[in-house]
């Protein structure tokens, strides 16, 4: 595990909290209790044997993001492949996809957005009006199975309530970026039985990136519109619904790498990155069994996706005198139908799932390549559909057992068998279909009535599958991979709750590990990339993670996230976009006149960028501020991200892409540079 950086400011944010504790001045109110939702039962961080990080509405606004990936370099042990425009995949101790170009979907990430599955499509998950944003970290093999080998991500939109009220937000800022925002909700009968919440946003940028050859700056651009209505119904019983409705449409460009590693571009046919999503899910409770409850949770999404990109990065003139010409296109269509049924007690639970998910890719390649000095010409016109099908039906149940007021065990259980239908236009057919489990059994002790420990033995599970087109002999199918995981760790609420510190240790072993790998058939096509997945024996994984919030007084809160990642394949090496450490704090000041100031802090190992080369990304350091003033029913605030214009990669690609010889180079996608906004609010 490499040695973290002794750099001041980072030490400084880290250990100045500890350092006043001593001193603390008691401040009226602690910290609100922070309840996890995503799990079978809502319940406090502090009741939940596993490592988990929520993050509130109130942090949401204050650090001023628009994206869930702004968010990731502030969760402990995660990270985020740029393979795209916006964030998509995501990787949690280690374990995640990077891409994903053709083939079925086989996601080790679970992510959702008001109970509506889109897990391995998170382009849509922007986050204005959005009441808490959940990462589960580990297997959650008995909640959410064959999805979230690795963790799942869980967003919330902003609940309705009976209150009449609403907000109007605008931004502007650097790179021509402009957004606008509304919100409103309340209730819609005289009885308040029947709330609602909607929202709207739409959001443009130009995306950082200049295109001399098409004289642009915004062929890399970010045009995202999303819109959100939930409403509840409690009946005069106990019965209770929520309907929630989604529309997304991420309709960005893609032009992200150059040949210098810069942010000056020469495409001349720039990509785009789109995904315009439908979703809806309907909920309902029932508490009319006498002390039991019933649940059915039914969700329906549809996703149109379209992927391009310039696969030479250049155009006639860079080429000169080659021509040398390569473009890839393609389009995905998934749409996923879910049923949930639970029936249980404050002791235990049981419960029914069912998916049923489509997914239809057409991908296009194109590109011609002409050498006059050795009179050698090359073209390609590569044209490839699927379709494929997956029905899963999983019965899934947990009992918990208390052996004394302080001491509690847990266990789940779920069995999930999945079967499936694929078909190309290469004459590949499969029908795999197979028996997964899962599960976990954890101790909890309430050492006090603000501490807890805890000990949990988990496992999780991820389907195999088969890969496409050209493959190495023997690699036509993979595994299904399981992964063990032990984990200890400790909850707490101290000095009254104005102190909050959440710490884990854990060890994941992985068998039959799944990789994505690829190798590139012809020096002189970009786009001749074959991906497949293979198994390699075992993986393990060490790290630790903790989070500490504290609140010396009324006036300030300050926050430390922390985690150290020791994760390896069978070979030896580090696992890809596995940082051995993530860092994050910061301080936020606000005071009673409606001045509010904060200052955040992220710091980030090198990674490799694949587990097909070894090139590796550098060691980063982003520092974001905000400053502003809050009156009654309005707020200004001036912020900045990357302050101070750190150049930092989020993927790379080690290929050749350059003639005559193409030699294999590293070819980086950067991060976004500085930028400076304001944002004006308007509530009602």
């Amino acid at each position: 595990m490499q040695t973290i950086p002794n750099s001041w400011l980072y030490a400084a944010l880290i250990s100045w909290p500890l350092a006043f504790l001593p001193d603390v001045v008691e401040a009226e109110n602690g910290i609100d209790e922070i309840v996890v939702t995503a799990d079978f039962r809502e319940r406090s961080v502090i009741d939940v044997p596993f490592s988990v990080s929520v993050i509130n509405a109130e942090f949401l606004e204050d650090t001023a993001v628009q994206h869930f990936e702004e968010l990731v370099n502030l969760i402990p042990n995660m990270n985020w492949s740029g393979d795209g425009h916006r964030a998509r995949y995501f990787q949690i101790r280690g374990v995640g996809e990077l891409e994903q170009y053709q083939g079925a979907p086989n996601p080790s990430i679970g992510f959702l957005i008001d109970d509506i599955d889109f897990s391995g499509i998170g382009t849509v998950a922007t986050l204005f009006d959005v009441e808490s944003v959940e990462v589960l970290r580990g297997p959650q093999g008995s909640r959410y199975g064959a999805n979230a080998l690795g963790g799942l991500i869980y967003l919330k939109s902003n609940s309705p309530s009976s209150e009449r009220d609403g907000r109007i937000q605008l931004t502007v800022g650097d790179d021509d970026a402009r957004s606008l925002g509304i919100a409103m909700g309340g209730s819609l009968n005289e009885s308040e039985s029947l709330v609602f919440r909607v929202s709207a946003q739409k959001h443009e940028s130009n995306g950082f990136r200049d295109n001399p050859h098409l004289n642009r700056e915004d062929t890399n651009g970010r045009d995202e519109t999303g819109v959100r209505a939930r409403l509840h119904f409690e009946s005069a019983g106990s019965l209770t619904s929520d309907l929630s409705l989604m529309y997304s449409n991420i309709d960005d460009g893609y032009d992200a790498f150059a040949l210098d590693n810069s942010y000056t571009v020469l495409s001349d046919k720039p990509g785009r990155d789109a995904q315009e999503s439908l979703g809806v899910s309907l909920r309902f409770d029932w508490s009319a069994f006498g002390g039991l409850m019933a649940t059915s949770i039914s969700s329906i999404a549809d996703s149109d996706i379209n992927f391009s990109f310039d696969a030479d990065w250049g155009n006639p003139a860079s080429w000169l005198p080659f021509t040398y010409d390569f473009v890839s296109l393609s389009e995905r269509s998934r749409r996923t139908v879910s049923q949930e049924f639970r029936l249980g007690s404050d002791r235990w639970l049981v419960g029914l799932y069912a998916l049923q998910l489509s997914d239809d890719v057409l991908t296009v390649n194109l590109g011609e390549f002409f050498d006059p000095v050795n009179n050698w010409a090359d073209s390609l016109d590569d044209r490839f559909g699927s379709d494929y099908e997956a029905a899963s039906v999983a019965l899934f149940g947990q009992y918990d057992h208390d052996f004394s007021s302080s001491t509690r065990l847990s266990s789940g259980l779920r069995i999930e068998h999945r079967t499936t239908d694929y078909t190309d236009t290469a004459g590949v057919a499969a029908g795999p279909s197979e028996t997964m489990w899962g599960g976990e059994l954890s101790l909890s002790h309430e050492i006090t009535d603000k501490l807890t420990s805890y000990a949990s033995l988990s496992k999780g599970y991820k389907a195999g599958g088969f890969n496409l087109g050209p493959t190495p002999a023997g690699k036509r199918d993979f595994d299904r991979e399981d992964m063990i995981t032990l984990e200890l760790g400790l909850k707490s609420r101290l000095l009254d709750g104005h102190v909050q510190l959440n710490a884990a240790l854990f060890q994941n072993r992985h068998n039959d590990q799944q990789i994505r790998t690829s190798v590139q058939l012809i020096p002189s096509d970009p786009a001749s990339f074959v991906f497949f997945t293979d198994n390699v024996g075992e993986g393990e994984t060490f790290g630790a993670e903790a989070e500490f919030r504290w609140f010396p007084s009324d006036e300030f809160e300050i926050y430390a996230n922390a985690g150290l990642l020791d994760a390896t394949l069978a070979s030896g090496r580090d696992m890809a976009h596995a940082p051995s450490y993530t860092l994050a704090g910061g301080i936020a000041y606000r005071n009673s006149s409606g001045f509010f100031a904060r200052l955040d802090a992220t710091s980030k190992d090198a990674f490799y960028f694949d587990v097909s080369h070894d090139q590796k990304s550098q060691a980063f350091e982003l520092v974001n501020g905000r400053i502003g003033y809050e009156g009654e029913n309005w707020q200004a605030s001036l912020w900045a991200r990357n302050i101070f214009d750190r150049t930092y990669a989020v993927r790379g690609f080690f290929f050749g892409n350059e003639p005559p010889d193409f030699p294999n180079t590293l070819y980086t996608r950067l991060g976004d540079p500085r930028q400076i906004g304001i944002t004006i609010e308007k509530r009602f």
